[in-house]
């Protein structure tokens, strides 16, 4: 490695792809950028050492942006650096966060810019494509767009005539309409006269500190049903890298700042610009009369080089993606996001949002009902006043999150095939409640596969790729086995029901509807999204008898017994609701091995004082009265530190009796809880709690949904007279 003094740019970033035999991988290295080398390290260099793969930079290189991919439960951001006389030879690298990739593109470009003038500077020809003011229709135009242009052009350069260094995508679909640059050409023409928002948008009314416009000119391409397109500006602060990051999301934080949301899913990974989506709405609109809408829609993003993004929509049929039972299927003719940068103010960052529409909800409303598109339409548009809203209420962004994943509404596993049909035909496959696992293996391929098995680090640790503390050189091994558990060997007497409408039963919650400690948790407190679980949950029993029941997974037949006899291994958490009669609702947490010196093998293996300082749940309740919620609360709590844990270690499992009558609070909210219960959805999650940073970031052992219980749907279990021992 080249002295320091020569070191451009420097850190850990993500190495994804697959291995020769087939497996998928994903790595932290240690990239070095140098004025005529980038190369990477298994670990930050020390003195002479020899990086694992090198790419000389000169004028001939280019950075192709990939987008965002979806790699082993990842969203990561692609960058692939290669030479344009050499394709083949290129370095793929890889950043949790939109932020951390831009700054490595900009840095890679900026000396390859330089390479090329100096080369200019030999006589060489230079070819530039830096936008001018003038022109209209290319000024805001993305680099990605460029290379589309004139690719064909570049192919035909000699080595003499240099080309400047772009970034490559597929462009947007044909079928997608780009208003922006309809409205930026405007704009620009009427930037002396004002005469944009007269001649071809009208003000329609300010609501929520936003700008609503309509589309004046009518279009006879349209069915009448189709509103006009409606827009909404207003100012969020926040960069454009953190409102765009909220945009893409499809998990529980959209509930945060748009009211229209009900449910979205990915159908499709067209590549890493184009997606195909599913999304439900939730439309207040005399909503016990009006049947709910949804979209599946082509889904197509970009950012310019004002470093502005640009998120664009329109409804496409997808054979995985039919109209679905109980709800209109509306048609999006044009809409999406875009997100401009603007001049800081007091010390925060500023961006312009403008959210256009232009929609046919179907229906007999639409038709006898004008003023049903219109309202339907001002409350999407309002989620722009809920963006400013969720930054405006944050003083200051501490930790930079991950880019979301989406949940998958088709199994990678599944071949496909236009005419695949389904086990069971009442459930629809873009459905969310098709329980869906997706394929480790269906992921990237990656040109320059590393074969090096050490220094791997678990998922869940990929997120600090910042340079790491100077005696930190080896990276903490997989805390998850990789393994897949067949969920269908388990049963318990509460049913699992996925349908989010479903009653006396549960489901397993998303992870990252929880925030847990990240890895930088004891230098500035912040936490992320807690993510996948460590353990799967199988099973989920419902009981009732005379007395309170202890050491439930001695019972023959249950999860935890079923689990050994696979030679897995199980914690069992059994909440006991004393009363009259005495209620216990058993969780089974399944894994196919402990990890030996990680944080749960040391909890499982550990003495109860240390178990009781470390068992954590982060409860909620989604659905409730308000009193309850209130009551119920989200803040994390110490199990043990709470009400009385009584520990039971078996051969292959490890048993935690909660008891909530130990307590005089918990005993408190329970009353107020068990007499609603029936009207409740509650989410639990389970977790070991990490205070050391090398414990850091926390994972959940699982997490869980109950829905509506019924008191009289609980069973007598039959237990063995004595604990086997």
């Amino acid at each position: 490695m080249s002295s320091s003094s020569k070191v451009v740019y420097e850190g850990w970033m993500v190495r994804i792809g697959r291995r020769k035999i087939g497996r998928s991988f994903i790595h932290m290295r240690y990239f070095v950028l140098e004025p005529r080398l980038l190369a990477y390290y298994k670990k930050k260099p020390q003195d002479n050492q020899v990086p694992v793969k090198t790419l000389v930079i000169d004028g001939n290189c280019r950075v192709e942006d990939r987008g965002l991919k979806t790699h082993n439960g990842h969203m990561v951001y692609v960058l692939s650096v290669y030479n344009k006389k050499d394709k083949y030879h290129r370095i793929t690298m890889a950043a949790f966060n939109i932020q951390e990739a831009l700054i490595w593109k900009e840095k890679i470009e900026q000396l390859i810019d330089q390479h090329q003038e100096s080369q200019v500077g030999n006589g060489n020809k230079y070819i530039s494509f830096e936008y001018k003011a003038g022109s209209d229709s290319m000024r805001n135009a993305s680099s990605s767009d460029h290379e589309s242009q004139h690719s064909a052009q570049e192919d035909e350069e000699n080595g003499s005539n240099l080309l400047r260094r772009t970034t490559i995508g597929n462009g947007p679909p044909e079928a997608i309409l780009d208003w922006t640059r309809e409205i930026d050409s405007d704009l620009s023409q009427s930037a002396n006269t004002q005469v944009f928002s007269r001649k071809h948008w009208r003000l329609l009314q300010c609501q929520n500190g936003l700008r609503i416009f309509e589309e004046l000119s009518e279009v006879d391409y349209l069915p009448r049903s189709c509103s006009r397109a409606m827009r909404a500006v207003g100012v969020v602060d926040a960069t454009c890298e953190d409102i765009f990051e909220l945009i893409m999301s499809m998990d529980g934080t959209r509930f945060e700042w748009d009211c229209s949301f009900q449910y979205g899913s990915l159908v499709e990974e067209v590549d890493g610009h184009t997606a195909i989506i599913y999304h439900r709405l939730q439309l207040d609109w005399f909503s016990m009369f009006v049947w709910p809408r949804d979209l599946c829609y082509v889904r197509y993003w970009r950012r310019n080089d004002d470093g502005s993004y640009v998120v664009l929509f329109r409804s496409r049929v997808h054979e995985n993606c039919g109209p679905q039972p109980g709800f209109v299927r509306a048609h999006l003719e044009s809409g999406g996001f875009n997100i401009s940068p603007l001049k800081s103010r007091n010390g925060r960052p500023r961006s312009q949002v403008q959210h256009l529409m232009q929609v046919d909800l179907k229906g007999w409303g639409v038709g006898y009902v004008s003023s049903f598109q219109q309202h339907c339409l001002l409350q999407v548009l309002n989620s722009v006043a809920g963006l400013r809203e969720y930054f405006s209420q944050t003083d200051e962004r501490i930790a930079t999150p991950r880019i979301p994943v989406m949940v998958n509404m088709t199994s990678a596993s599944m071949p496909s095939r236009k005419n695949q049909k389904f086990q069971d035909p009442s459930i629809h496959p873009c459905s969310p409640d098709r329980n869906i696992v997706p394929n480790r293996n269906s992921v990237m391929m990656d040109e320059d596969s590393d074969e090096d098995e050490d220094y791997q680090i678990p998922e869940a640790e990929q997120e600090g790729y910042r340079s790491p503390p100077e005696n930190e050189v080896k990276i903490t091994a997989v805390e998850e086995p990789t393994d897949q558990i067949d969920s269908t060997m388990f049963s318990g007497t509460l049913r699992r029901d996925d349908n989010e409408n479903a009653r006396n039963c549960w489901r397993i919650s998303d992870g990252n509807n929880f925030k847990v400690r990240s890895k930088k948790f004891c230098r500035d407190k912040s936490k992320v999204p807690a993510g996948k679980p460590l353990m799967d949950l199988v099973a989920v029993d419902w009981f009732k008898n005379s007395s309170r029941m202890d050491h439930v997974a001695r019972r023959p037949g249950c999860a935890a017994q079923v689990a050994a006899d696979k030679g897995m291994f199980s914690i069992v958490i059994n909440f006991q609701v004393p009363g009259s009669t005495h209620y216990s609702m058993v969780f089974y947490f399944v894994t196919t091995k402990l990890i030996p010196g990680s944080l749960l093998q040391r909890f499982v293996d550990g003495d109860d004082e240390f178990r009781n300082s470390r068992l954590k749940l982060i409860p909620s309740v989604p659905k409730g009265s308000w009193i309850v919620r209130q009551s119920v609360g989200s803040t994390p709590c110490l199990l043990g530190k709470a009400v009385d844990c009584n520990y039971i270690r078996g051969p292959d499992y490890l048993e935690v009796d909660v008891d909530i009558g130990s307590s005089t609070v918990a005993n408190g909210v329970l009353g107020l809880v068990i007499g609603v219960i029936t009207t409740l959805v509650v989410d639990k999650a389970f977790l070991v709690q990490a205070n050391a940073e090398e414990e850091l970031p926390e994972r959940l052992i699982g997490a869980v949904r109950v829905s509506h219980i019924e008191l009289s749907s609980a069973v007598v279990p039959v237990l063995p007279d004595s604990p086997a021992e």
